[in-house]
């Protein structure tokens, strides 16, 4: 029995992902945008990983960039991405798609509305991943199990998306993802446009399936409540780049970016001394437009001419920050 835990453990530690010095630009007539730019962190095999940040501030294409799905005029500029040891940013596309994608890493794209064609059933859908993919199994099967993981009748095979309520709708997209069988699922804004208690049935879906099928899942979302209840590790997204990434408890407790300070000051509290909140005033960097130093210089209460440098990034015991302010 020991043994045993001690391999538990042991695997526990391997990293599931490491994302080294990612860039993924937006290649425009108008010029480039800097969507995700540098961005770097790792995720063991034990941790569900969240990624917050206002809109537009780099946090889907960071998700596709990890899937390599992103369309032009998006693409991979640069830095590495290793899932399970294995570096995948050389890989050709039809190796990455036969060995690596929907296999190790699968995602639930945002809107489920979106994701699903109108005009096939649910079956036939599930149904040509297995086929691109080019997984030689009973299909009938595999498409019954994973739409009873998320809770639905295998029957809902044989149904159009315009015969599913919203909640349904959204349980058959992550049961797309859940298809394969990865390790690492990525859910974009997966509760979006849902009303709230069908959202916090689709969170506790991911809860089940991540402690039952030992899933790491990487949250991407707006909503730091959600967020700070879902995930071990949270990352903090400003105009393309991870300005902050530790714990959540780390994050909650003592914020260390000003960016970061200000989204938890943002938060309403039931226990809080505080009852004003708190809002961040100006607006997001043009992208198109980027100035060299802190991207957050013109709404940072702490901002002083040292930030006009691009800022270093400072290791913390569970994380790091990118700021000058801990120099």
């Amino acid at each position: 029995m020991v043994g045993k835990l001690c391999v538990i453990a042991i695997m526990s530690e391997i990293s599931k992902l490491i994302v080294d010095s990612l860039k993924a630009y937006y290649i425009t007539k108008e010029g480039i945008v800097k969507a995700v730019d540098s961005v770097s962190f790792e995720i063991k095999g034990h941790e569900s990983f969240g990624i917050a940040g206002e809109t537009a501030s780099g946090k889907s294409t960071l998700g596709l960039a990890l899937l390599r799905s992103l369309q032009p005029p998006g693409k991979i500029v640069g830095g590495n991405i290793t899932i399970q040891g294995q570096n995948i940013s050389n890989m050709s596309d039809d190796e990455f798609n036969k060995t690596i994608r929907w296999k190790k890493i699968a995602m639930v794209f945002q809107g489920a509305m979106n994701t699903l064609d109108p005009v096939y059933t649910i079956g036939s859908q599930m149904s040509e991943i297995i086929k691109e993919h080019r997984v030689d199994v009973e299909q009938e099967s595999l498409i019954s199990n994973s739409l009873m993981q998320v809770g639905l009748d295998p029957s809902v095979s044989s149904r159009y998306p315009h015969e599913l309520s919203g909640g349904m709708k959204q349980r058959v997209v992550i049961a797309m993802a859940l298809l394969l069988d990865p390790d690492i699922v990525i859910a974009d804004e997966p509760t979006t446009a849902l009303d709230v208690l069908v959202q916090a049935q689709i969170i506790e879906l991911l809860k089940t399936l991540r402690k039952e099928r030992g899933l790491t899942v990487i949250l991407i979302t707006h909503d730091l409540n959600l967020i700070l209840e879902f995930a071990d590790k949270i990352g903090i997204m400003y105009a393309g780049q991870l300005v902050e990434f530790g714990s959540a408890n780390d994050l909650y407790l003592n914020p260390r970016h000003p960016y970061t300070q200000a989204l938890m000051a943002s938060i309403p509290r039931l226990h809080s001394v505080h009852k004003d909140l708190q809002f961040i005033a100006g607006s997001s960097p043009n992208m198109l437009e980027l100035l060299p130093g802190c991207r957050f210089f013109s709404r940072c209460p702490f901002a002083k001419e040292l930030c006009r440098e691009d800022p270093p990034q400072i290791k913390l015991e569970n994380g790091f920050v990118r700021c000058w302010l801990y120099k």
